[in-house]
């Protein structure tokens, strides 16, 4: 697998493990309990989704960019 395909895979399951965080800070508030960890714990696959999405959207305009022939 190739560099821009791991890197898409890992954006997908980020989205899943950040989506399971936001779900479990839920039932921890729904609890009442305050428990500030499971807040912070969804700003790790958070970032890590923020680095990669930039990425995947500067993907195109990168290889555009590239393909494209220097005139002289």
């Amino acid at each position: 697998m190739n560099w821009n395909k791991w890197i898409r895979q890992a954006h997908r399951w980020l989205s899943i493990a950040f989506t399971l965080f936001v779900i479990a800070n839920f039932v921890v508030m729904g609890r009442g309990d305050i428990a500030l960890w499971v807040g912070f714990a969804t700003l790790v696959p958070l970032a890590l989704l923020l680095i990669s999405g930039l990425y995947l959207f500067a993907l195109p305009y990168l290889t555009r960019r590239r393909a494209v022939p220097e005139r002289v």
